[in-house]
């Protein structure tokens, strides 16, 4: 384990052998942001489905200062891309609920690690944690536990791990996978640069 991992209290699961750089199969990050826990799962499409490649969360509750969790994301969100190669970014979007703050400091999280994928040529793709749900289980108000069990039945992997942050990341990877399967849209939003995400999020700027 590297001194960045560490570091940032890194929990991972190595599932699948790691794809060379010759493959031309596509490789999509998933994540689930979170100031606390951030979640990543990585999936590898091949010709006969889906496969995972990793699993797993990066804990930031050591870390006192929010600036510097967010650092720490950006960090590790780029150690990621640069270790797995990903051809896509599927993140999950910040669920809108009463406290402000922990609003606030989420969507932070998520945007810096939007920056992450941008500031290495990744397409980004945003979906609701309803839309991820709906596009794994059939019910857009389905537990945690049920998106879980229903990843290890779809990949036919054990997918298990202790924070649903990983297993919420690896949805929204599988959930992009659904969208471009099936050619559709709708629940969704992509940016293929910093410029196309500021302008549909102009809070974020500053």
């Amino acid at each position: 384990m590297s001194a960045t991992e560490t570091c940032l209290s890194v929990e991972t699961v190595m599932i699948a052998k790691a794809v060379t750089s010759q493959s031309k199969d596509r490789i999509i990050l998933g994540i689930d942001p979170g100031t606390i826990v951030m979640g990543y799962g990585i999936i590898h499409i091949r010709p006969a489905g889906p496969e995972v490649l990793g699993i797993g969360v990066i804990k930031l509750d050591k870390y006192d200062d929010h600036a510097v969790r967010l650092k720490k994301i950006f960090e590790r969100t780029v150690g990621i891309i640069d270790e797995f190669h990903p051809d896509e970014l599927a993140i999950e979007a910040p669920f809108f609920g009463k406290n402000v703050q922990s609003m606030l400091k989420l969507g932070r999280a998520q945007g810096v690690a939007i920056a992450a994928a941008l500031s290495r040529d990744l397409p980004v793709a945003e979906y609701s944690p309803k839309k991820i749900k709906m596009s794994i289980t059939g019910n857009g108000n389905a537990s945690k536990e049920q998106v879980a069990a229903m990843l290890k039945q779809l990949l036919k992997t054990d997918v298990e791990h202790k924070y649903h942050d990983a297993t919420d990341a690896l949805g929204a990877a599988m959930c992009h996978y659904y969208q471009n399967k099936q050619g559709q849209t709708n629940g969704k939003k992509s940016y293929s640069g910093w410029k196309a995400f500021l302008s549909d999020n102009p809070d974020r700027k500053g």
